[in-house]
């Protein structure tokens, strides 16, 4: 199977295992494993990443950011899924709802200027490193695939970056952080963890009065949902035509703004 299938079976498989996963994970706080900048990579991941991804900053919103991503030039977008020696890849593509986000926020700078950030689910880092371009005085990018931490380091020496701090437990349904602004793409695609999150969220926004942004492409998990009625528009993107056909159809991203109600059910 081509990647190109794996990563339909991704798109499916992620309502599934990789929601599984962060359920798994929940109240995980004492488990966690952060990475820092003084933190040496596994030389043999690093490699294997090196060698089976594309440096690339085209297809996407955010041509400033260079990613380390799978392409159809890479050998896994032809080999079969189970080849893959670290688990599902879902950091090494970049979802429409990151792309949003990171968009708005290069676009935007005053959305995190010297504000602490915190990217939830971030896959790439692709927008945690959008939040420190745009000058966000303290970032945390967090991710429950350890490979996904490798992977964000890369990125950010690819775009001269020190890498920002990161943390792959799972952080949802743990206390509120202390945060200006949490921001996650893609992570409605499980009622389950939907759930999670939107009660995770808006007790930061109740304790912390935390901001939060949300990027999403309009999939029926993320419109059907009960936090959409809470939802502002902040702005829409027409997705470029690579990302469209990576993406089976869907032509827009959206950046939202959770406001929830002051009548909504407390935490």
């Amino acid at each position: 199977m081509a990647f190109r299938g794996w990563k339909w079976f991704l798109l499916l498989d992620r309502q599934n295992s990789f929601a599984k996963a962060w359920r798994s994970r929940r109240g995980g706080w004492k488990r966690c494993c952060h990475w820092s900048a003084g933190k040496s990579l596994d030389p043999e991941v690093k490699a294997f990443l090196e060698e089976n991804t594309e440096v690339t900053n085209s297809g996407h919103l955010t041509p400033e950011i260079r990613l380390r991503l799978l392409t159809p030039r890479c050998r896994f977008w032809r080999e079969k899924p189970d080849l893959w020696p670290y688990g599902d890849p879902f950091w090494a593509i970049y979802w429409p709802g990151g792309q949003a986000l990171s968009r708005y926020i290069l676009d935007n700078p005053c959305v995190v200027k010297g504000r602490s950030v915190l990217d939830l689910g971030s896959g790439c880092g692709a927008t945690a490193i959008a939040a420190v371009m745009s000058g966000a005085s303290q970032v945390l990018a967090n991710d429950i695939d350890p490979i996904a931490g490798v992977a964000m380091i890369l990125n950010c020496e690819l775009n001269h970056l020190n890498p920002f701090p990161i943390t792959i437990k799972n952080i949802i349904n743990s206390e509120a952080g202390n945060w200006d602004l949490i921001v996650l793409g893609d992570m409605f695609y499980d009622e389950q963890l939907a759930d999670g999150l939107h009660h995770w969220l808006r007790k930061c926004i109740r304790i912390q009065q935390t901001e939060v942004l949300i990027g999403d492409p309009g999939r029926h998990q993320f419109l059907s949902h009960s936090i959409h009625s809470q939802l502002h528009k902040v702005i829409e993107y027409s997705l470029p035509e690579y990302t469209r056909q990576e993406n089976y159809g869907l032509t827009s991203s959206i950046v939202w703004s959770y406001q929830p109600s002051n009548g909504s059910e407390d935490c």
